[in-house]
């Protein structure tokens, strides 16, 4: 019996491939839909862009083969806590932990909260930040926080 169970269960296991598209996924995210324009926007030129770009790119390989490095001296499971905790200590690693969980995976939901409703702004302007629905000195209550 418990040989079928094991040969009809789902193999657990990443590829080379999968991984690479985790990571990526994971450093892309919403804010390169966001940023562009900004960035664009104050430096004026599409070649600027095209160098901040690659600047960035080859900062996040430099991370990524640090990581790897990393990941390879700490096998655990953990992450950047677990590196933290090793190489500074444990308050560090709480220290960080804390903030990831307080401030850190807040924003980043924060963030893509405002990249949803600036792009469906677009699509329904009325849900434009534009168009309160009530408003009270500096603070106004839009469709889209609702």
């Amino acid at each position: 019996m418990e040989n079928n169970q094991e040969e009809t269960s789902s193999k657990r296991k990443l590829g080379l491939f999968d991984g690479a598209m985790l990571v990526m996924g994971s450093m892309i995210g919403s804010g390169i839909f966001i940023v562009s324009a900004d960035i664009m926007r104050n430096l004026g030129s599409g070649y600027w862009l095209i160098v901040v770009w690659l600047i960035t790119g080859v900062m996040t390989v430099a991370a990524a083969i640090s990581y790897g490095e990393l990941s390879s001296m700490f096998p655990k499971a953990g992450g950047q806590y677990t590196y933290l905790k090793e190489i500074f200590g444990k308050m560090m690693g709480f220290l960080y932990g804390w903030g990831l969980f307080a401030v850190i995976q807040t924003g980043t939901i924060a963030a893509v909260a405002v990249a949803f409703g600036k792009f469906t702004a677009y699509l329904i302007p009325a849900l434009n930040d534009a168009a309160p629905i009530f408003q009270s000195g500096g603070y106004k209550i839009t469709w889209i926080q609702i």
